[in-house]
């Protein structure tokens, strides 16, 4: 049997090569019938669009990070509404080491005025449709979990 690969050494808490997983917090922004996405700045998925969102930190609420997060990342004031769905976000890195492990927590949200700027940890804002998710977003959960978002909005 093959031992797993030996995990370099990392900062105590790091999420670059974590010792146990971070929590995360995704949040599906809504305005009308188009969801806010963010271009990442950092790893993981950088470069990539995505959902705002980011880690949790230490005595805060699922839906203080999710409002926070997207102020942050975007300028934008949110409501939090519901809580869509979990998911596990792992990359390995080409030695098949565990590179970054997150458990997102997906929130679903509700834009308040103004538009989104990119600040902190992204370079770029848009509004898209669910097809347009599809097309931009190279992670597939994301339109499943925008998707799940749309359903739930029905409901």
């Amino acid at each position: 049997m093959n031992a797993p690969p030996i995990q370099p050494p990392s900062p105590p808490d790091s999420s670059h090569y974590p010792s146990r997983p971070h929590i995360g917090i995704g949040v599906v922004v809504w305005r009308a019938d188009k969801v806010l996405l963010v271009k990442r700045r950092n790893p993981p998925q950088q470069g990539f669009w995505s959902l705002p969102g980011g880690k949790q930190e230490l005595g805060e609420t699922i839906r203080h990070t999710a409002v926070r997060e997207v102020r942050e990342e975007t300028g934008l004031e949110i409501k939090p509404l519901d809580i869509i769905t979990a998911l596990d976000a792992i990359s390995l890195d080409q030695q098949g080491r565990i590179e970054f492990h997150y458990t997102l927590v997906e929130v679903a949200a509700e834009a308040g005025e103004g538009e989104p700027q990119p600040l902190d940890d992204v370079t770029d804002v848009c509004w898209a449709t669910l097809d347009e998710v599809e097309q931009l977003c190279q992670w597939p959960e994301v339109a499943r979990v925008v998707r799940l978002s749309l359903f739930q909005r029905a409901l």
